[in-house]
Order: C-alpha cells, then structure tokens, then sequence
C-alpha cells in the first residue's frame, strides 16, 4: 500500500504520463505475443522445424536474460537453491506450452491456433475454483459461456465450408491453452519476492530444457542416431540447421521470450491486474489480424464477432479489478 501523502507530491501531469506508459507496455508486450503464430508458420514454409525453432527461441531468450540478471539491482533479494528449484519446475509449462503451441500451427490457421490458446482465459477460472474450493459466480460463469460461444464463432466451426478443423491442431491448440494456464499461474506465484528478470532468467532454462529434449526425440535423436522413441507424426528425419538461429528463431525469441516479459514486467505494476489483463487481451486481434495480412489467411465476419465475445468476456471477468476503489486492480 502506497502512502498517500507521498502519493499527492508527484505531479498529475507526470502520474497521467507514468499511467499512459504501462498500457502502452502492456500493448507492446501482449502485441508481440500475437505475432508468434505468424513467424511460426512463416518458418515452416521455410522448412524450418518445430525443434529448431523453439530450440532457437529459448537460446536466445536464455542468452538475453543471463546477460540482463548481471545489471539487476545488487541490493534486491538474492536467489537461493529453493528459489532456483521452484522457478524450473514453474519453468516446465513455458517450454510446453511453445512446442504444443507450435505444433498445433501446423495443422490449423494461425488465427485459429491464438483463438484456441485463448482457452486458458476460462480454464484459469477452473483451476481458481479448485483452488478456494468455491463454485465460481455467476458474472464467471456467463464469461466462460461467452468464450465458448466465440470461440466456435472465431474457429468458424459451425460454418466452415472445407470441413472439419484438423483435430490434431485443435487438441494441440487447447493443451497449449492448459500449459498456458499453468504458465500463469507459476508466474504469479513462485519466488515472486525476486526481481522478474531472475525469475524469467530460471524459468526459460527450465524451458529450453523441455524444448531440447522434444528436439532430441523428434529430429536430432532420429536423423543422427536413428533412435525412434516418438510417433512418426512427430519425427522430422532431416539435419538441424543452424540457419534457424539467425533467420526465424531469433526473430520468435525477440517477440515471444524477451519483449514480452520485459513490457508485461513493466507494465502490469502500472496499470494493475484489472486493467493489464483487459489489455493483454488485445494478443487476439493482433493476431488474427497479422494472420490476415502476411499468411492471407481468411477471416469473415463471424470470426471477427467470436473475437469480440471473447474479449468482451475477458472485460467482464475483470472489469471488478478495475473498479474504483479496489485497491488489488492498480499498483
């Protein structure tokens, strides 16, 4: 809790501006979230694999953050061996929910894929009411209604003239929603007394493990040593090549391991909770509209409405944090 006369000596004008600069951090972080789907598949037309780019992206996000932990202030808390062991298990998700994310990216649209992933909205909301024992309210449960409801908008399931959405996609899509959840969760609860970098820095190594080994299995243990430990629709029998570090992973690391986390850091003390979430919600369109313009990927009027429904249940299931007088919904 702030002092409030302390709170009064800093000018209107200078709060208003500080203000202005946490949504705006917020946007840029959930914005560059949005663009990961698109890179991904670019890097599959590419020839790229699912291994080399999570590989890459987890490199280097992992260099960045190493070499961003030595400039944190010397003063915060430093990380014990408990912190360290609590941060990679929480670390577990983030590299599961890139491979499950990215592997559901080659089967369905882009588009489509950050629709699923948005699942994770309402499965935050199961996983609360697990945890407070609670049946969730009603204002929650009409909000998990409306996600479901744009969603087979969004998808364009019910109206969809070539077919079926490939199921692979679609279970890929809503277990990266779960892995997702479970992403944040861990963030906001484990070893939260460090500074963000250094729990950002621990979970990504924990995450470029997970990675390595799905591309031990499914590219480097097949094509260099003929060890054939996963299913084939997994298996990419080719050599790694190095050209992913340069070209498309670098470009997946800098909008979905090292923005991100930085803007999102920034900005959420900012704006609260409340709010911060309302704006990440601007990843949905971003997306879709990314998948539009540089995959030309088809988006009709209904998808556009099931996007809207979502974010508007997105408001809603926050809309309290945000209210005047909650103290919870703004730092």
């Amino acid at each position: 809790m702030f002092d409030q006369s302390s709170q009064l000596e800093i000018p209107a004008n200078t709060r208003l501006n500080n203000f202005a600069l946490g949504i705006l951090f917020v946007v840029l972080g959930s914005s560059s979230y949005g663009m990961l789907s698109t890179f991904v598949k670019l890097s599959y037309k590419q020839n790229f694999t699912t291994a080399e780019v999570t590989i890459a992206q987890f490199f280097w996000g992992a260099l960045v953050l190493t070499i961003m932990g030595f400039f944190v202030d010397k003063t915060a808390p430093k990380v014990t061996a408990t912190d360290i062991r609590k941060l990679m298990v929480a670390g577990i998700p983030v590299g599961l929910t890139s491979v499950f994310y990215y592997l559901a990216v080659k089967y369905i649209d882009a588009s489509v894929a950050v629709v699923l992933l948005m699942q994770s909205v309402w499965m935050g909301v199961v996983v609360e009411a697990f945890q407070t024992k609670s049946f969730p309210k009603l204002d929650k449960i009409f909000a998990v209604v409306m996600i479901l409801f744009g969603t087979l908008l969004a998808t364009n399931v019910l109206g969809s003239s070539h077919g079926a959405l490939d199921i692979r996609g679609v279970i890929l899509g809503l277990v990266s929603a779960m892995s997702f959840s479970w992403t944040m969760f861990s963030t906001s609860s484990v070893a939260s007394h460090l500074p963000p970098v250094k729990r950002s820095q621990f979970m990504v190594y924990s995450g470029g493990i997970v990675v390595t080994v799905f591309g031990l299995l499914t590219q480097v243990g097949p094509h260099y040593f003929e060890l054939y430990w996963v299913g084939e629709e997994f298996i990419r029998n080719q050599p790694f090549n190095p050209q992913i570090f340069l070209t498309y992973g670098l470009i997946v690391a800098i909008f979905g391991t090292i923005i991100p986390p930085i803007m999102l850091n920034k900005g959420f003390p900012i704006v609260g909770v409340g709010l911060g979430s309302i704006l990440s919600s601007v990843e949905l369109p971003f997306a879709v509209t990314i998948a539009f313009i540089f995959l030309n990927e088809q988006v009709i009027a209904t998808q556009w409405l099931g996007v809207a429904v979502i974010i508007s249940a997105i408001v809603l299931l926050n809309y309290k944090l945000i209210a005047p007088g909650n103290k919870s919904g703004r730092a």
